[in-house]
């Protein structure tokens, strides 16, 4: 029977001669606090303290990373209980059995780290998972899964979480981090995010239901340009009153131009009308793109930008299966000229804070760097969704560092829906850092000194930094 052996210093440089200096950084930052200002948990788990069902809903279904190479190995979705509210105690056993009978597939991604990381230092499973250890591994976790230590909240302050934000609709009444807030028995942050873009994107087939909607709950007319606008002010209080440190936008693309504004009260009673074009809709978005950043000059909310992925890839999966499976897909995006007008307006303005998020690695050192290393207001957001992986990782260092410093990016975003992946995710990002900055030190273009105190900011320091905590 294959055995996890994890080795303690896995994922630092081979080489001999940097392996120990990375060994002292990391062990240096290791059990400091995790702090992840972007993430997809949700806050109900929290707030209602539920025992979580099985290991398969739990560590399986919710994470497309998962989820998705177990399809492209020919696994149906539904299979993995994605979309599939009635799946049974059986098909989650049958699940996990696929999961492990196909763990070649993950050789080589980060994903084996990250899974390989949760059975041994959560669960304490030593065991490989094969098609043969299954259902010894699935029993294992689904025993830990029964007792009071693997309920939500216990995992929470054992995980060490200093600060947790989650990502919402600015319809949602936010009840549960309301719950979390008047129980004094709570003692951690979890804060929610303002994500407004399917009220932005004016084509959308649903945008007409969402602005009523939006105008119901805030008890704004939403019924001409101004409206829209007075009703995102007023979720935006709403969801700061509750916490809120920062606002989450993913569109096509990164462009944010404003429109005067009888331009953009013509293309939105369009919209309303249902007769704009899609041209239309894309200019119209980027005005309402200039407005949250106008909105964020003044609340001081934090901008995050994550533009260019092809959403729902898929039709007939998304048909089927919904949003968020895994069937997302990068492409390349341009950002210098995109959001000029956006900094030329407010780049330089006190309360103003922007971060930006790629998965195409080519504007790192092109654009991102230089932009982060002359606005006040730019950070540049580091590697996650398909390039939160060492060697990426690792690049994005070298291609930001010798523009932009290590001051001027984000801190580490897991991005997770799975909340049992949260820590060993943090755990590998420390890890390759603590590998770059042996490097640096190994060349004497840093002191010992400097590169333990860089990793210790790139831990806590910068994300407090870049997301105002």
């Amino acid at each position: 029977m294959s055995r996890l052996d994890l080795h303690p210093d896995r994922m630092l440089p081979a080489d001999a001669t940097l392996r120990p200096i990375a060994r002292e950084i990391y062990q240096a930052v290791r059990d400091l606090p995790i702090i992840s200002p972007h993430g997809h948990v949700p806050a109900q788990w929290l707030a209602d303290d539920v025992p979580f069902g099985d290991p398969t809903s739990l560590l399986i279904t919710p994470d497309h990373y998962v989820t998705r190479l177990l399809h492209s190995n020919g696994v149906a979705l539904s299979e993995l209980g994605v979309g599939q509210p009635d799946f049974t105690a059986d098909q989650s056993r049958a699940a996990f059995r696929l999961l492990c009978s196909h763990w070649k597939a993950y050789r080589g991604t980060p994903v084996k780290f990250w899974f390989e990381s949760q059975l041994t230092e959560i669960f304490g499973v030593n065991t490989a998972p094969t098609a043969e250890t299954a259902d010894e591994i699935y029993d294992a976790i689904a025993a830990k899964l029964r007792t009071p230590e693997f309920r939500p909240r216990a995992l929470f302050d054992s995980f060490g979480i200093e600060f947790l934000a989650t990502t919402d609709d600015p319809c949602d009444d936010l009840a549960s981090h309301a719950k979390l807030a008047a129980d004094p028995s709570w003692t951690g942050e979890v804060a929610p995010t303002f994500r407004p873009d399917k009220y932005l994107e004016a084509a959308g087939a649903c945008w007409n239901e969402a602005i009523d909607r939006l105008g119901e709950v805030s008890g704004v007319d939403t019924g001409s340009y101004a409206g829209w606008v007075a009703a995102m002010e007023n979720r935006r209080a709403y969801f700061q009153a509750h916490g809120a440190v920062s606002t989450d936008h993913s569109h096509r693309d990164a462009r944010v131009e404003p429109l005067d504004d009888a331009e953009a009260e013509r293309l939105y009673r369009l919209a309303r009308a249902r007769t704009i074009t899609p041209a239309e809709a894309d200019t119209l978005r980027r005005n309402f793109m200039f407005a949250q950043a106008r909105m964020a000059a003044e609340d001081g909310l934090v901008m995050t930008m994550h533009p260019a992925v092809h959403r729902n890839h898929h039709p007939g999966s998304f048909g089927h299966y919904g949003a968020d499976i895994g069937a997302d897909i990068p492409m390349q995006v341009e950002f210098t000229n995109a959001v000029a007008p956006m900094l030329a307006a407010f780049g330089t303005s006190p309360y103003f804070q922007v971060v930006f998020f790629t998965i195409d690695e080519t504007v790192y050192s092109r654009e991102l760097a230089p932009l982060a290393g002359f606005y006040p207001s730019v950070y540049v957001g580091v590697p996650w969704w398909f390039i939160d992986a060492p060697e990426a990782m690792a690049r994005f260092r070298s291609a930001v560092t010798e523009t932009a410093g290590f001051g001027r990016t984000s801190g580490f975003i897991d991005d997770t829906r799975a909340f049992l992946s949260i820590p060993s995710r943090h755990d590998l990002s420390r890890r390759v850092d603590a590998g770059y900055l042996a490097k640096l030190v190994g060349e004497h273009r840093l002191t010992l000194d400097e590169a333990l105190d860089t990793a210790n900011e790139l831990v806590v320091g910068n994300p407090r930094k870049a997301f105002k905590l």
